[in-house]
């Protein structure tokens, strides 16, 4: 699996080699599998604000529903209408949010198989919705595609309860899955079969920022937990550490280290955000 750089303790660096020496033995079912992507970034509209390095939570650069692209082709997603950790991340390397030109690249090394087409799940803030109407959605989507397994890459909180409801729905239809992301206890409250935890600020699932020695080593993990997870529930611990310090996880939508103007601000923001969102939703209604 090369080097594991930037490992948190020995435990960890020993559990992710044994994935690989069991993986070792499942490698060819893995390659000859067609492994589906499928993430809760946005296609950029140019025409609905800033979304690039550093901005504001962008409520009219959401999706309300699934979309999907060709793996084969370069995309430009982003993660601005999301409430990621915007103190600790700066959404600047796609490559911490969207694996897929590392998933080409473990194709091209023959580790694994890609369908045609990766898939957008929306994140709406409807269980009933996200159950009756994207799941099944997406789940034919990865029978069209004659996918035999599915990649899940969350950003935001929701977006973590989203593809976790996802997951369940393709395994109870016979497609097995893996999520990576960083929101441990909201995917093991969901229960999925397999999830790769990385302990990094919300919006880098997929590896740190600039930093593609991390994000290759993540995606391989990710599949060796896909093939090797010894039981249902199984959760995998990424060895791999944010930074020398964890001071960062205090930040997250803790108002003990936030001003009463910044929580006023905030909650300004967020209420703004609503009202967009609906008037989005209301207007592909009419439309």
């Amino acid at each position: 699996m090369g080097a594991l750089h930037g490992c948190a303790f020995p435990a960890a660096r020993e559990a992710a080699r044994a994935l690989a020496r069991g993986a070792h033995h499942h490698r060819g079912a893995l390659a000859a599998s067609r492994v589906a992507l499928i993430t809760t970034a946005a296609p950029w509209q140019p025409d609905k604000g800033d979304q690039g390095p550093g901005a504001a939570y962008n409520a009219a650069a959401k999706f309300f529903s699934v979309y999907s692209g060709d793996t084969s082709a370069d995309h430009d997603l982003r993660i601005a209408h999301v409430a990621i950790d915007r103190k600790h991340t700066s959404m600047e390397d796609s490559g911490t949010w969207f694996p897929l030109p590392a998933l080409r690249r473990a194709a091209a090394q023959g580790m694994v198989g890609l369908p045609r087409r990766f898939h957008g799940a929306p994140t709406n803030r409807s269980q009933q919705h996200t159950l009756d109407v994207d799941c099944p959605e997406i789940l034919a989507r990865c029978v069209e595609d004659e996918a035999d397994a599915a990649l899940l890459v969350p950003n935001c909180p929701v977006c973590h309860q989203t593809v976790s409801l996802i997951a369940r729905h393709l395994e109870a239809n016979g497609i097995p899955t893996v999520v990576m992301g960083c929101a441990k206890d909201i995917v093991e409250h969901c229960g999925v079969p397999r999830f790769l935890f990385s302990d990094f600020p919300l919006g880098n699932s997929a590896g740190r920022p600039h930093d593609p020695e991390s994000q290759a080593f993540t995606l391989e993990l990710a599949l060796r937990v896909l093939e090797s997870a010894p039981g249902p529930r199984t959760t995998v611990h990424s060895p791999l550490r944010w930074s020398g310090s964890s001071d960062w996880k205090l930040d997250y939508s803790n108002p003990e280290r936030l001003s009463a103007e910044e929580i006023r601000r905030m909650r300004e923001e967020s209420e703004r955000a609503r009202e967009t969102a609906r008037a989005i939703r209301e207007d592909r209604l009419i439309a």
